[in-house]
């Protein structure tokens, strides 16, 4: 064990989760968007925005899991994910369109994003454990950029985006596609994150070892 994370024996790379895990948005979700509303006329209580946002959330994950093959992604999947999301989010509001570009090159820039404690201490303890760590997100081409400039993220090695692997997690070719570029067997990986299902069960149903920062 180093620095509180159990590193079996014969895991090589250490895969973080990225947002909940490593990171998490600055200022949160809810704000983000009733600040970026508010520049277009929109006026939305933070409260509205939480609910709003996580229903359709929801509804794009239900999408995704009921999609055939399920989980599958692409670069213009997952901008039409979030496109849907700000739509829903505002019911379809006239000013949707401008809405949406300016939270998704939000969401883009590095200064929206501030590190979370508990996961840059497992990512450091990983490091002096002489392991090298790894990104793996359900996150888009975006995240290159922002984890070139936001610590620990530019910690990585590697910076594994779903909508360049082509899959979301939880499918299994999400974690298969990873070993293939890492050229490691399953057991010898070690993902870390936040979320039961799309982190701790899905990885450990793909033969990798599993450690919750929770």
């Amino acid at each position: 064990m180093s620095g509180g994370l159990a590193i079996p024996a014969d895991v090589r790379v250490v895969v973080f989760d990225v947002v909940g895990t490593l990171v998490e948005p600055w200022p949160p979700v809810p704000q983000a968007y009733r600040d970026v509303a508010r520049r277009h006329g929109i006026e939305r209580e933070i409260e509205e925005l939480r609910r709003g946002f996580a229903a359709a959330w929801r509804r794009q994950e239900a999408l995704d899991a009921a999609a055939r093959p399920a989980h599958a992604t692409s670069r213009e999947r997952e901008r039409d994910r979030w496109r849907s999301i700000v739509f829903d989010v505002f019911a379809h509001a006239s000013a949707s369109d401008a809405i949406f570009a300016d939270l998704w090159e939000h969401f883009g820039r590095p200064e929206s994003w501030r590190p979370l404690a508990t996961g840059s201490e497992l990512a450091r303890s990983a490091l002096a454990a002489g392991l090298e760590i790894a990104l793996a997100s359900n996150f888009d081409e975006r995240l290159h950029a922002v984890a070139a400039a936001v610590e620990p993220l530019s910690w990585a090695t590697h910076v594994f985006a779903s909508s360049e692997l082509g899959w979301r997690k939880p499918a299994p070719e999400f974690f298969r596609m990873i070993e293939g570029r890492l050229g490691l067997r399953p057991h010898e990986l070690l993902l870390v994150g936040d979320d039961p299902q799309l982190d701790i069960v899905a990885a450990s149903q793909a033969g990798w070892h599993a450690r919750s920062i929770g």
